[in-house]
């Protein structure tokens, strides 16, 4: 840098960035010397120039980026990509090093995923939504059938990092027995093998990465080994159960009920008012119509603390990266 010479801002592409965000990355950014390019649409091949120039790009995990999309950012230059989110399943990773693309996640809060994970379960096992449902056609009457106690539960959590290790904290004042699955321990639960802990537990709640090892976790044959009335909870990612077999053993009585922040082919259909259209994914359609069946639109993130974690994050990602310590 010749010495005088104004110290050009980092420049930063932001791909997927609704109004909260945007309001966000406009108050941080300039603090901490980014010159942001916000854009609403996901990053694809037909935006992908408003990268040119910038060596690093931000992007959500609410839409899968494609391979192709990927090389065409690479040929504009683009060599890093900061997802603003724990999980990067949405991208393939392997490829993007192929082309000589990082890519980082960001780290933020767990205590909302925490918080929202409990919410799920205190419901699904006080019947929560068959309860609003006659509440909203103004029948008050109890239920047929009483709720439950998590004291008098065995609650099975399904890795323990960050977010796993919160639910579990959360838990222990509910005084119920907490087992846990994950090599790494690290918590106060009781760690045994994910078979027995499916054998025992009256509620499964799922909390590890999404990957080719992970894919399908609770598979048909597990969920069959499963505690008769149990309850699944997943606030992780869709692909970590068999959709089909848990609504099998749902639909057969088998498990008592399932709470669900994401699904299998939730793309195209979570995030979007579809009021007016009709839903394809007929799995989601058998799940709504069942009264024991919790769904929402993947939002147990969506807290004020997350989401200024996870922008303030993705533009330290940038940075560390243009100054050669990228995080990922």
């Amino acid at each position: 840098m010749v010495c005088g010479e104004p110290v050009r801002e980092a420049g930063i592409t932001v791909y997927g960035c609704g109004a909260d965000e945007a309001a966000l990355f406009r108050e941080m950014a300039p603090r901490l010397g980014v010159a942001p390019t916000l854009v609403a649409e996901a990053v694809s091949e037909v935006n992908v120039g408003l990268a040119a120039g910038n060596r690093c790009v931000s992007v959500g995990h609410k839409a899968r980026i494609a391979n192709s999309t990927l090389l065409a950012l690479a040929r504009v230059g683009v060599e890093y990509i900061s997802t603003r989110s724990i999980g990067y399943d949405h991208i393939d990773v392997e490829y993007a090093a192929g082309v000589g693309i990082s890519v980082g996640n960001v780290a933020y809060s767990p205590d909302g995923v925490a918080d929202y994970t409990v919410m799920l379960m205190l419901m699904a096992v006080r019947h929560a939504k068959s309860v609003v449902r006659r509440v909203d056609v103004h029948d008050y009457r109890l239920g047929d059938v009483p709720g439950r106690e998590l004291r008098d539960l065995t609650v099975g959590v399904v890795g323990t990092g960050r977010i796993g290790a919160a639910v579990v904290d959360r838990l222990a004042g509910f005084g119920c027995r907490v087992l846990a699955c994950d090599a790494r321990g690290g918590t106060s639960a009781d760690y045994v093998s994910l078979d027995e802990l499916l054998r025992l537990s009256d509620v499964v709640t799922l909390h590890v990465p999404l990957n080719a090892d992970t894919h399908h976790l609770l598979d048909r044959q597990r969920v069959g080994r499963m505690k008769p009335g149990a309850v699944v909870v997943n606030t992780g990612r869709g692909s970590l159960l068999d959709t089909e077999a848990l609504v099998s053993a749902l639909e057969s009585g088998r498990l008592g009920g399932a709470a669900l922040d994401v699904l299998e082919g939730e793309e195209g259909v979570f995030y979007v008012d579809r009021r007016n259209k009709p839903v394809e994914n007929a799995l989601l359609l058998r799940l709504r119509e069942l009264s024991n069946v919790l769904v929402s639109p993947h939002t147990a993130y969506y807290t004020d603390r997350a989401l200024r974690d996870a922008v303030e994050n993705s533009i330290v990602n940038c940075l560390k990266f243009e100054s050669g310590n990228p995080r990922g």
